[in-house]
């Protein structure tokens, strides 16, 4: 069925959606007039944004980098100053940033800094082509805003799959008005790395854009499902390796016609992500930019109350998060207050944090972070006390306690949605799949050439719903710019949510911050490969 009459039918249905809704999404050929990521609804807005008066003045280069992993490896990747993760960023909420990115990276690379999870003026944002033009080698581009929310943030580049090298670093929000107690901070950044190990990000989306079907795994996969995305999503957890495991990073014979899987993942499978956990290869699971056999140890006394910052910045794994010995209490999600909530472990998707409160014991424990699906870890240690390090493949039993994922959590009271009737509903149908890697939203890949061909339209004031319908095999992590949206009535804000295979999830916000917004999964290869939107504010 044609993608945009299939859509036409499907908005039809949505009464609620309103007429502005179906011709944003209809495909009825009109483009409406939208309002400028530099125009002054966007100053406006600005203006309004409650400024501390302090400023932060810093430069960001952006430069090929050799890493240290711990271990004795090192890593030929792209870095901020020469580090991965990059240098913490902490500001208190009010204050103005000035980062001016340096862009010194090789091969004429543009790149650009997306300060994911901040709703900033929109021409800040560091979203090409949307917001601004990518930053060319050579030249220097100052992002300045103020940060108004306090939270656990971080930041990325937003061209191509440049997301899943070295370049992000977390940024942190203080509140001046702290209203959690407790003695110490330490900020985690997780990440799934390969880039100068087994190949570099570009190399894996080469490969993936293959799709599978180049495979001719018999007639298994049928005309309309390749037709529909609705495809054998990784041929059922078949071990497509040659008996290697699916945490296997060596190359592995072609499995069919010049198809080679270097670096695409087979058989990794989880029930908490609804089946399919992932499609990438990673040699290396880091905490902190450091390898399991090196950890990183965060040492303080028996005790004290530590606030842990937990930041999923990989490309294509989530994570679930426990710390042994202890259980967490869960503050905050993507910055905003939750009802506290006790667990064992958090499963954490990529461009989502959370927020944990943990009295510490006497001793030495793990903070392990196990690769969904994929059958691996990353590890860091606390020390409070004498013991000997466990070992580098510890797996704490909190890891398969009580676990907790976001549809499970509540907003704080002070952050819940006022009650409020819908203005507009949109249908955001995921789509796509691996046997052509032609991810897309409501059918459409995202055009890079033309960002504004067919936007999801809103107005200022509108309460908005959107409904991500996954018709797909795999789970993607949906991330909003400029915004956090609510999970259902009373869910926790968010701007990155995961959602399974073959189901719905609705998520509401307020359109309060004019201008022209990406909304894409951030599986860096799924987002680049087209499942992109713009959400777009009408003038």
């Amino acid at each position: 069925m044609n993608s945009m009459n299939r859509r036409s039918v499907l908005l039809a249905g949505l009464s609620v959606a309103g007429a502005g809704a179906f011709a944003a999404c209809s495909g009825s050929g009109s483009t409406p007039a939208l309002i400028s990521p530099s125009g002054p609804a966007v100053a406006a807005a600005d203006k309004k944004r409650t400024k501390s008066g302090r400023a932060h003045e810093l430069t960001l280069t952006a430069a090929q980098a050799k890493v240290d992993l711990g271990a004795g490896l090192t890593a030929g990747t792209w870095a901020f100053s020469g580090q991965a993760p990059g240098k913490e960023l902490r500001v208190s909420a009010g204050d103005t940033l000035a980062a001016t990115l340096s862009n010194q990276l090789p091969n004429r690379a543009a790149t650009s800094i997306h300060w994911h999870g901040i709703a900033l003026r929109n021409d800040m944002d560091g979203a090409p082509p949307a917001t601004q033009t990518a930053v060319r080698a050579g030249r220097n581009f100052t992002y300045r805003f103020t940060v108004d929310a306090p939270g656990t943030y971080f930041f990325h580049p937003h061209v191509g799959v440049q997301l899943d090298r070295g370049l992000h670093a977390p940024l942190i929000v203080e509140d001046p008005k702290e209203p959690l107690s407790y003695d110490e901070e330490w900020v985690v950044v997780l990440d799934d790395w390969l880039d100068g190990v087994t190949g570099t990000p570009d190399d894996v989306f080469a490969e993936l854009k293959q799709g599978m079907g180049g495979m001719h795994m018999g007639e298994a996969s049928g005309s309309s499902s390749s037709s529909s995305g609705h495809d054998m999503g990784h041929m059922g957890g078949m071990d497509m390796d040659g008996g290697t495991g699916a945490t296997s990073s060596s190359p592995s014979p072609s499995s069919g016609a010049g198809m080679s899987t270097k670096f695409m993942l087979m058989g990794a499978r989880s029930p908490l992500l609804g089946g399919d956990a992932g499609d990438v290869k990673y040699p290396h699971h880091l905490i902190n930019g450091r390898v399991p056999a090196d950890p990183e140890v965060f040492r303080t006394k028996p005790g004290k109350r530590i606030r842990l910052r937990l930041i999923n910045a990989g490309g294509d794994t989530a994570y679930r998060v426990a710390l042994g010995g202890h259980r967490l209490t869960l503050t905050h999600t993507d910055g905003f207050p939750i009802r506290h909530q006790q667990v064992d472990a958090v499963l954490i998707g990529m461009g989502e944090r959370y927020d944990a409160l943990v009295t510490l014991g006497d001793g030495v424990f793990p903070l392990v972070a196990l690769a969904e699906g994929k059958n691996a870890t990353g590890l860091a240690l606390v020390r409070t006390g004498s013991g000997s390090a466990p070992k580098p493949t510890t797996r704490p039993k909190e890891l398969d306690g009580t676990i907790i994922t976001a549809s499970q959590l509540r907003a704080g009271d002070d952050v819940r949605l006022p009650s409020k009737p819908t203005d507009q509903v949109h249908r955001i149908e995921l789509t796509g799949g691996m046997m052509t890697y032609n991810w897309a939203i409501n059918g459409k890949r995202f055009d890079m050439n033309n960002p504004t061909a067919s936007p999801i339209t809103v107005e200022q004031g509108q309460r908005v719903r959107l409904n991500f319908v996954n018709t797909t095999t795999m789970w993607h992590p949906m991330h909003l710019h400029g915004h956090t949206y609510q999970l259902g009535t009373g869910g926790p804000r968010k701007d990155t949510a995961i959602v399974l295979p073959r189901k719905t999830l609705s998520v509401f916000f307020d359109a309060d911050n004019p201008g022209q917004w990406m909304l894409h999964c951030h599986n860096a290869y799924h987002g680049e490969a087209g499942m992109m939107a713009l959400v777009a504010y009408q003038s």
